[in-house]
């Protein structure tokens, strides 16, 4: 049998696009001489439609947009991922299920065992769980179809409590379908084989695996579609963060190939200017802006999001005050002009001094403080959302997972943007990204890299006058939030009690601005907003 492996990227509630898409790929797959074509979980409507599977009329046009694709299954069988209803009594409306089309009817549908709620994944808010297993022959093979979660038997903090695996392997098929949205984070690709790995040497069956690609607001989809045989070995792989369709045949002979361990910044990178591209065109935009200090995360910032959206629709803000280093002012002109970047320069000294005039007689004689500080912060604020708001180009957030986890941001200020690009990136990652971008030639100045980083808010401010060095402060956060780390265990760990105490009281008592941040795109596996829902009034030091 040739099977089409359909890696494709979707728009949640887009039926129109969806399902053109769905239909011009099955017509081409029928046309080069494949049998079955296989798409990804919730193909028809995309992946996480969140609260929109709880009104009526979504679910119905899902109906009608699966039998739409279904009367173009002449001659072809096609497994597409799409919420049905729950028929029965009791229980969730809805089943996650994979809909298995041919010759213009459904004649199988297979619901989605392990409902993953946890992380960013909240499908037992929605679906009923499956407590049947069967399998189905497709021209010939007993195939036995998963949805994404039934194949993660291998979990770092639980156990569940069913095994699909292990019950569809007693009914003896010969093959293995999972069709899947498993969202991207660092190191996710590695683990992600693993697990593939193990189940097809487990049951010694080999494995179809077809994910999709995608930036769906904060989550990131990253393809890499494979196929296994039953000792584990890729025989076919398709690409990172790229549409793309494949055969595979069942009766042909595949020598196994070498699948290279991911590379944590490369793929970063692409991630990132993926994401950026992905969802300024599924949101209809087509222009940014941003706020370019001369500093390191404005300047990476820039740099993607040129390289997502071409460097002729970013345009950078710059906003020098009184504080600002003539350094910076020179390294923003460079970058922008090495780019090839439009930008503008907005002083914004007078503004600041209007501002202190104006809160003299309350402020009085009170020593500058932070109040000063982020008075520039929001005023810098004010002149993007004003500039975006009259021109329409998008403001992009710059700042990085390590300021946002200690607070080292301004609400309303620094914090203002409709897309955070790296509130997920720790500062450390930022350094290797900006080097990875100037492998080849110095596109970032390198006075940008290697000078002291600073929000030049007062005189001679550095970052490090109230936070540790960056590779310890990185080191604590990544135990803390990603680790779940306690003080007492991380102190364990050898570094300093007052800098862990320090550390973990600035991420608690910053929960507040944190819920107040733009949405930001997840790279890790535990990130801000959806990623870790933490409550803003408690009392934790631990």
């Amino acid at each position: 049998m040739n099977i089409a492996l359909a890696q494709l990227n979707y728009t949640i509630g887009d039926f129109s696009g969806n399902s053109n898409k769905i239909i011009e790929t099955i017509n081409k797959a029928r046309t080069e001489g494949a049998s079955l074509i296989v798409f990804s979980e919730l193909a028809v409507c995309g992946y996480p439609p969140d609260d929109l599977l709880d009104y009526p009329h979504f679910i119905e046009k899902c109906k009608e947009t699966l039998h739409k694709i279904t009367e173009h299954t002449q001659n072809i069988t096609a497994i597409v991922g799409c919420p049905i209803a729950n028929n029965n009594a009791k229980g969730r409306k809805l089943y996650n299920a994979a809909c298995v089309l041919q010759n213009g009817q459904v004649i199988k549908t297979i619901h989605k065992t392990l409902l993953p709620t946890y992380d960013v994944f909240d499908e037992s808010r929605y679906f009923q769980s499956n407590d049947v297993f069967e399998i189905i022959d497709i021209n010939g093979i007993k195939t036995a179809i998963t949805i994404c979660e039934d194949l993660w038997d291998e979990m770092d903090e639980f156990s569940y409590l069913t095994d699909p695996l292990k019950n569809l392997n007693s009914l003896n098929p010969a093959l293995l379908i999972n069709i899947s949205a498993s969202p991207y984070n660092l190191g996710k690709r590695n683990t992600r084989m693993h697990i593939l790995q193990n189940q097809c040497q487990g049951f010694n069956l080999p494995l179809i695996y077809v994910n999709q690609v995608g930036a769906h607001t904060d989550l990131i989809f990253d393809g890499n579609s494979v196929v296994l045989n039953g000792k584990g070995e890729t025989v076919l792989q398709l690409p990172d963060f790229e549409e793309c369709i494949a055969y595979y045949n069942t009766e042909k002979q595949y020598t196994p190939i070498t699948v290279a361990d991911d590379d944590k910044i490369e793929t970063l990178h692409q991630a990132l200017v993926f994401s950026i591209k992905d969802y300024f065109n599924k949101m209809g935009f087509t222009k940014a802006i941003l706020g370019s200090s001369g500093g390191i995360d404005s300047a990476l910032v820039q740099t993607l999001a040129s390289k997502a959206l071409g460097a002729q629709n970013v345009t950078a803000i710059l906003m020098p005050s009184q504080f600002s280093s003539d350094g910076s002012v020179t390294d923003a002109l460079q970058l922008s002009k090495n780019l090839g970047n439009p930008y503008q320069i907005i002083p914004i000294k007078n503004i600041f001094n209007s501002y202190e005039e104006t809160l003299k007689p309350l402020f009085k004689d009170l020593p500058f403080n932070v109040a000063e500080e982020n008075l520039q912060a929001r005023s810098r604020a004010i002149l993007l959302m004003a500039y975006s708001n009259k021109f329409g180009d998008i403001l992009l957030n710059t700042s990085n997972k390590s300021e946002m986890s200690v607070g080292y941001t301004t609400l309303y200020g620094d914090m203002c943007g409709s897309l955070s690009v790296i509130g997920d990136v720790y500062k450390t990652d930022v350094y290797a990204l900006c080097k990875l971008i100037n492998k080849e030639n110095e596109i970032i100045p390198n006075s940008i890299i290697y000078k002291a980083p600073s929000a030049e808010l007062r005189p001679n401010q550095k970052d490090s006058d109230s936070l540790p060095e960056y590779d310890i402060l990185d080191a604590i956060l990544k135990q803390y939030i990603e680790g779940k780390k306690s003080k007492v265990d991380i102190i364990a760990q050898g570094f300093e009690n007052e800098v862990v105490e320090h550390v973990i009281n600035m991420v608690n008592r910053n929960e507040y601005k944190r819920f107040q941040a733009p949405p930001i795109l997840r790279i890790t596996s535990k990130s801000f907003g959806r990623g870790r829902v933490m409550p803003l009034v408690a009392i934790w030091k631990y």
